[in-house]
This record gives C-alpha cells, sequence and structure tokens, in this order.
C-alpha cells in the first residue's frame, strides 16, 4: 500500500525544501517534485522482477541557475534550520536514519545531534565554498 509521508517546506511563496520522511512506502515510482525542478525527488518503486531496459540519458544543455543540495541521513540525526531573506528561522525540521531532504531555495543551516552520516548529492561542478555559497546573518 502506498503512504508517501513527503512534506513541502515553503515560506512566502518560495519552496525551500522537500522531504520524503522514512516511514514512506510507495507501489509504483513517484516523483513529488514539480516536472520544472532542475533536481527530480522522488521514490523509485517497482515489482519484484521488473527489469528497465538498458540506456543511457541524453546529453541536453540545460540552463540550471540554482543549487539544489540533496541528503539521505544513513545513520544519526540532523536538524535543518530555515531561515527567511532577514536570517530569521522559521521552521526546524529533524532527520533521522531513513529520511531524505531536497534543498531547493533559501537560507538553510545544518545542526549535527547525534553522530551522523549521509549521502549527499547536488549539481555540480563545486566553486568552492567561496563561490558557491552566500552566508547569512542569523537574528532572533
Amino acid at each position: 500500500m502506498s503512504s508517501i509521508h513527503f512534506e513541502v517546506i515553503e515560506y512566502e511563496g518560495t519552496r525551500y525544501a522537500e522531504v520524503i520522511w522514512a516511514d514512506s512506502r510507495a507501489e509504483i515510482t513517484k516523483f513529488c517534485s514539480p516536472s520544472t525542478s532542475s533536481m527530480q525527488f522522488g521514490l523509485l518503486a517497482h515489482e519484484k522482477g521488473f527489469m528497465e531496459p538498458a540506456h543511457y540519458h541524453k546529453s541536453i544543455d540545460r540552463k540550471i541557475c540554482d543549487l539544489q543540495q540533496m541528503f539521505v541521513v544513513q545513520k544519526g540525526k540532523v536538524a535543518v534550520d530555515f531561515f527567511d531573506r532577514e536570517g530569521r528561522k522559521f521552521k526546524e525540521v529533524s532527520l533521522t536514519a531513513g529520511d531524505a531532504i531536497l534543498l531547493c531555495d533559501g537560507a538553510h543551516s545544518i545542526r549535527v545531534l547525534e553522530d551522523m552520516q549521509c549521502v549527499s548529492v547536488k549539481q555540480g561542478p563545486f566553486m568552492g565554498d567561496k563561490n558557491d555559497k552566500i552566508q547569512i546573518e542569523v537574528r532572533d
């Protein structure tokens, strides 16, 4: 039985993140991100015996102006805090083993609550912290 526990974190019209919680179950493949998103986030699900034909992905020029990051918690616990443009925190989510998050837009920080390990995926090439990140001043 399908039961995708999917959460969208939005604030003032901006989609900050998407979360697929570890207790999610899918009978068929389901992508939760909008088709226009530069990263597609969802669950792959097939019955035993399914075989996708051998293939490769077309090389298509795409213009991507954002840098999104996805990670899946393998062990431990991590908090992700979300901030508005003025640096005020408006939301926090705590992720544990099996939870996955796609950071789409807006300011965020990560706090390790228990020793953790995550699989992380983001668009490349990596241009270094100086070019890829803009730090903000956090306010109360």
